[in-house]
């Protein structure tokens, strides 16, 4: 996707990645010929310094900064190009960080990211609100909210882009039970971090949402294959 940059009239020269974590990304950025300048910032320290410059073809400017202070750190109309993957569904306020992106673009600036939305963990938000309803005669937000695809276009446009293109990819995964998913999840930092949550979950809640698991979705898993 990235080598379409190279066909641009003017490609990208200085580029940002925010919430870049070690800079997965970032070292990717750093193979395209236009990349003269390019700068990591994420908002955990440890994170950003994981890595060693020199596991990079061109050595990174490294910022700690919230994502939603990204105006502390960045100049406005100061950016060729700014990526974001798989971090801006955690921010609280995310028109707001739209926001402060597009000004922090050159005119004619680029804006590209990726998040987790819409029906992702589907299967484990039901199969837990089941279980809870039916054990505490309620629920508590167990999985972390997500921007539906439906309303990008929107925040976008509101914060002042144009030229928008939203694409959504479906990958479907199966698990044996719930887990597997959320050993998978908190391997991945992708873990419940709702202030608004219960703070603790009964192993006989967990082991009625797997039953629940198993019994509405892995009908579905195995007619997929």
């Amino acid at each position: 996707m990235f080598e379409r940059f190279e066909d641009l009239r003017n490609p990208p020269s200085q580029i940002l990645d925010l919430s870049s974590s070690s800079g997965h990304l970032t070292k990717l950025l750093t193979t395209l010929e236009s990349t003269k300048n390019i700068r990591m910032l994420d908002m955990s320290e440890k994170s950003l310094w994981r890595d060693t410059d020199d596991q990079f073809d061109i050595t990174p400017r490294r910022t700690v900064v919230d994502e939603e202070h990204l105006l502390d750190a960045v100049d406005e109309n100061s950016q060729d190009c700014i990526v974001s993957n798989m971090g801006l569904h955690w921010v609280n306020d995310l028109p707001g960080v739209l926001k402060q992106i597009q000004r922090a673009l050159k005119p004619d600036g680029v804006f590209m990211g990726s998040m987790i939305g819409g029906d992702s963990l589907f299967e484990l938000r039901t199969a837990l609100q089941l279980a809870e309803q039916e054990r505490s005669g309620g629920i508590s937000p167990r999985i972390s909210p997500m921007a539906d695809p439906s309303d990008a276009s929107n925040l976008m446009g509101r914060a002042g882009f144009s030229l928008l293109t939203v694409d959504v990819e479906d990958v479907k995964i199966s698990y044996p039970s719930i887990w597997e998913l959320m050993e998978d999840l908190r391997d991945m930092g992708e873990s419940n971090a709702v202030l608004g949550r219960r703070p603790f979950i009964k192993r006989d809640l967990l082991l009625a949402a797997d039953a629940i698991y198993k019994g509405k979705h892995m009908y579905l898993f195995s007619s997929m294959t």
